[in-house]
């Protein structure tokens, strides 16, 4: 293995293994932040229907790339703020009439 591929690999085993999440952003009014809401179904232990729950996470977007419905990929970071613990690692699809830029604040 070559010095720089050798370097990247133990850099990453040791932040360890970091969830990644896939959802759509539903708000970026916040700067540098966005809300990506992550649907999942489960099934219900006594009934055993499938029921969906929805979580939103606060991510952190550093350009204010995202527009709301865009589907990304989050993974977990470190404590930004508060409630930010999650960062935007890719963008998947973009929302169709997507501008470069986001508009007034």
């Amino acid at each position: 293995m070559s010095a720089p591929a050798q370097a990247t690999a133990t850099a990453a085993d040791e932040r360890g293994n970091r969830r990644t999440i896939t959802g759509t952003i539903t708000s970026n009014a916040m700067d540098k932040t966005v809300v990506v809401s992550v649907i999942r179904r489960v099934r219900d232990r006594r009934f055993h229907k499938f029921v969906t729950r929805r979580v939103k996470y606060k991510a952190h977007d550093e350009h204010n790339a995202g527009t709301v419905g865009d589907v990304v990929e989050i993974i977990e970071a470190r404590p930004y703020s508060k409630t930010k613990r999650w960062r935007i690692l890719r963008t998947i699809t973009r929302e169709a009439g997507h501008e470069s830029s986001k508009g007034p604040r």
